[in-house]
């Protein structure tokens, strides 16, 4: 198995990654850590984020360091990170776990039987649950329908980013309450690269956050093909097991930040049903921001093609 299992200050001293100080933070009091299952491996474009050089012995990507220092110093989790997913997401290894967050792209080296048992078994288990990042919505973009078993985890997969790597966006928050969305407030300003989805489907999610174009300038062209409304974090349930999936983290930087880093952690108190947080799909809030993003499209002068 390749789970690289790493000490704090080991994890600090190979990664050169300066994460925001969470000494004074309380420990978890429930006595047994969550145990995440991390898999960064990449079958397409590789993000800096989950970059390993190959050069250096045992060193880790910055979003493995984040995971792990995060895991550690609030003693909510134990992460063990993975490049490998033929080797670690199987059958008999996912029974360690009770997360499996992913930070992937392309066409992952899944069997069919380790799928269905993550799919039909695991991740319908009380207290399990699947986080994606990023580009684990560049994962399986195909149009083979044997991989509709991941857009619907997923929730959506990536046709362009009109807003990329340096852009300054706003978000909307509209779960502030939720435990996975409440460090962010009600509305936020980040730097990162923002996606746009097919294979959306908002009466399956309850969306936490959007894109507002009125604070999201790009001199780029926005693909309205599946519509203009940009989700940038939502939740669902899968049986008895709990999604949440985060635009968020293509920037290095993305995972020295407190909020993001402390929704990291009330997903993962949600998930194991330590804090409360509806996952009731809000499809009319997307249909309220796609009629807001056409609105501000023609207001702010966007550039767009295939708007229907």
């Amino acid at each position: 198995m390749t789970r690289l299992l790493f000490s704090l200050s080991l994890v600090c001293t190979t990664a050169a990654l300066v994460l925001s100080p969470l000494a004074a933070e309380e420990k978890s009091e429930k006595s047994e850590p969550t145990r995440i299952l991390f898999v960064t491996e990449s079958k397409g474009f590789v993000h800096g984020s989950v970059k390993r050089d190959p050069k250096a012995s045992g060193e880790l990507a910055p979003a493995e360091v984040a995971m792990i220092q995060l895991g550690q110093q609030s003693g909510l989790f134990d992460c063990d990170c993975t490049q490998d997913a033929a080797s670690d997401f199987t059958k008999e290894n996912l029974k360690n776990y009770d997360i499996v967050a992913f930070y992937t792209t392309g066409e992952l080296p899944i069997t069919d039987e380790d799928r269905d048992y993550f799919v039909n078994e695991w991740l319908k288990t009380k207290g399990h649950g699947w986080i994606g990042f990023h580009s684990a919505a560049d994962t399986y973009r195909t149009d083979n329908p044997d991989h509709q078993w991941y857009w619907d985890i997923c929730g959506g997969t990536f046709i362009g980013h009109p807003w990329n790597a340096n852009s300054h966006c706003t978000m909307a928050v509209h779960d502030p309450e939720h435990p996975a969305a409440k460090p962010f407030g009600t509305e936020f300003k980040v730097q990162d690269e923002i996606y746009m989805y097919n294979h959306w489907n908002p009466e399956n999610v309850r969306v936490l956050m959007s894109l507002d174009y009125a604070g999201s300038p790009t001199p780029n062209t926005v693909n309205a093909a599946f519509g203009t409304h940009v989700p940038v974090a939502w939740v669902r349930s899968w049986g008895d097991g709990k999604i949440y999936f985060n635009n968020l983290g293509h920037r290095e930087d993305t995972w020295t930040n407190p909020a993001f880093l402390d929704s990291i952690k009330g997903a993962v108190k949600w998930i194991r049903g330590e804090v409360e947080g509806s996952s009731e799909p809000n499809p009319e809030v997307s249909q309220k921001w796609e009629a807001k993003s056409r609105k501000d499209i023609r207001e702010h002068g966007f550039k767009v093609e295939n708007l229907q």
